[in-house]
């Protein structure tokens, strides 16, 4: 019932406002330009709290007709635990069909894009294309590598990029998606590989933010700047 009371909040602040504006009086001090401002402010937040719990297919009339009769001292058909039951069995329904839905799609493109030039597919289902094999050295899953990287959607999307930061990142191999573990190690130092991450080699049914919602196939382009071995770094702690 956690995301169930995370969503209510979102509704109990619409009711909120739904108290101080519209056929309510207003408040002393309060001007209709800032009930416009936080009105739309709740809505972004509802919206998002909507759209992160893979609630999709709602009747909007619906919810902002019935927020209104509750904030105006209307009584609910049902009470506040079973509309939790609702909503929480409706969201484990969504996220099942989403998922399937997505892995259709993933299932689809991943057919065509291994049918291109050089794209290559391991025994997990991980796509990849070696732009440059680099030198002799790889990587292992302990060894800690330095990269620069960009990090995009299917689409095209953006979501994450060292370029844009102007650096480089380090980061242990054993602590990345599977699909990082697994590619990082395809490539020797001072190659570069582009990679197509399934997402139950990614981060799989969760949303980790707004530019990367849940079920995202994710698409890596690496250039592998430097492999620090797990042996080096511990000998070099020694020192």
């Amino acid at each position: 019932m956690k995301v169930f009371k995370f969503l209510a909040a979102g509704v109990l602040a619409g009711m909120m406002l739904a108290s101080c504006g519209g056929s309510q009086p207003q408040l002393e001090g309060v001007t209709k330009a800032q009930i416009d401002s936080v009105s739309y402010a709740v809505g972004v937040t509802f919206g998002s709290m909507i759209k992160n719990a893979n609630l999709v297919g709602l009747d909007y009339s619906i919810v902002t007709k019935t927020m209104k009769e509750v904030a105006n001292g209307g009584k609910a058909k049902i009470h506040e635990q079973e509309a939790g039951y609702i909503v929480n069995d409706y969201m484990q329904k969504c996220q099942i069909a989403v998922g399937r839905m997505k892995e259709k799609e993933e299932a689809e493109f991943l057919a065509q894009n291994k049918k291109n030039e050089g794209v290559q597919e391991s025994a997990s289902g991980l796509q990849y294309k070696i732009e440059n094999p680099g030198n002799e050295l790889r990587a292992t899953a302990t060894d800690t590598v330095e990269v620069n990287y960009k990090g995009t959607l299917l689409d095209g999307t953006v979501f994450d990029s060292s370029y844009d930061r102007g650096e480089t990142v380090k980061f242990p191999l054993d602590r990345v998606i599977a699909g990082w573990t697994e590619g990082m190690q395809l490539v020797g130092e001072g190659g570069k590989i582009t990679l197509w991450v399934p997402f139950n080699l990614g981060y799989g049914p969760r949303a980790m933010s707004e530019d990367l919602p849940a079920y995202s196939t994710l698409v890596f382009e690496v250039e592998l700047v430097k492999i620090n071995k797990a042996v080096e770094e511990k000998d070099n702690k020694r020192k």
